[in-house]
């Protein structure tokens, strides 16, 4: 089961978001404060997510996350602050602008007794833009593009959890979205599903789509996402493209050598500070800037170290969350 363009030009138009600005924003939060009692959950919070990118959504849970996704859709009201969502304010503008934003939040409810076609035909004629003369097409190149087809005419009642979620994503792809908002897409889906739905995220970013995906699952952020934001405690700690994060920590040089008394004063020429590994070998923080590994790695040969193992540990995206927030992540692997 394969997730695929739509077949045709007929129905493939329709998916066109149209031209990007240069340096435009998808969602703009500035201020943006919502408080439950005296408990800021989510505290003075200013995001800027471009247009056209796939941007992670990252935070402990408790971290205010789908807090933050329900006031940028306005299903609950903002204490403070302000809301633009591909450039208009929201509350004041949702009527309009809702119809060019896709949404998956924590879950989606559909009829138990009707199948995923139906269920799709049924909020697809409630919505002021559903076409009646293309909706067939349209719920087709949507169930196709989540992997349901064969599952369409099946109760919803009878699908798995990590088809629900499909259907789900289904409803947000009937019509072309500029924007889609995605709260864990892919929970409860098997390794398959999960790898479908990250070719769907990025094909449709091809497109011009921006996708804004709050997950638990780091791997796929990290494979996926060109720009991330990390939330905790309600505030942002950080955001930036996904280089810019993994420049917050610090990589690492692992030398695996019986000569310590050798390797350190070689790695000390090139201003590493070399500290001994209780197995053996040693291990040394790199710069921002580091020397070239086959230069490093020639010296040590040149200066008679036996070099058994010679790595460059880059810091994963786990290590990065750890590093900013100070706790550990409730992670899928």
């Amino acid at each position: 089961m394969t997730l695929a363009a739509p077949a045709d030009a007929s129905t493939s138009s329709a998916w066109a978001p149209g031209p990007v600005a240069r340096d435009a924003l998808a969602i703009r939060t500035g201020g943006l404060t919502k408080r439950f009692g005296d408990v800021a959950v989510v505290d003075d919070l200013d995001l800027a997510v471009p247009e056209g990118s796939v941007f992670g959504f990252l935070g402990p849970n408790g971290s205010g996350k789908t807090t933050t996704i329900r006031m940028l859709l306005g299903l609950i009201s903002a204490s403070a602050g302000r809301v633009e969502l591909l450039g208009r304010p929201v509350p004041d503008d949702v009527a309009s602008i809702l119809p060019s934003v896709g949404a998956l939040v924590e879950g989606p409810a559909f009829y138990p007794w009707l199948t995923g076609r139906q269920n799709l035909a049924r909020i697809d004629a409630a919505g002021p833009h559903g076409e009646r003369a293309t909706r067939r097409a349209r719920i087709d190149v949507a169930l196709e593009r989540v992997g349901l087809t064969a599952a369409a005419g099946k109760a919803f009642r009878a699908y798995s959890l990590g088809m629900k979620q499909r259907l789900g994503l289904a409803n947000a792809l009937l019509r072309p979205r500029r924007l889609l908002i995605l709260d864990e897409p892919t929970n409860g889906m098997d390794p398959q599903g999960t790898r479908e739905i990250r070719h769907l995220v990025r094909q449709l970013a091809g497109e011009g789509t921006t996708v804004f995906l709050s997950s638990h699952l780091l791997s796929e952020i990290d494979q996926v996402c060109t720009h991330v934001a990390v939330m905790n405690l309600g505030r942002l700690v950080m955001q930036g493209s996904l280089p810019e994060l993994r420049a917050t920590t610090v990589a690492r040089l692992r030398v695996d050598t019986p000569d310590d008394s050798l390797a350190g004063p070689v790695l000390a020429r090139f201003g590493l500070q070399a500290t001994p590994e209780a197995g053996g070998g040693l291990v040394a923080q790199l710069p921002a800037e580091p020397p070239a590994a086959e230069e490093l790695c020639r010296a040590l040969v040149d200066a008679g170290v036996r070099v058994r193992g010679f790595v460059v540990e880059r810091p994963s995206l786990e290590d990065t969350f750890v590093a900013l927030t100070g706790e550990g992540f409730d992670v899928a692997r």
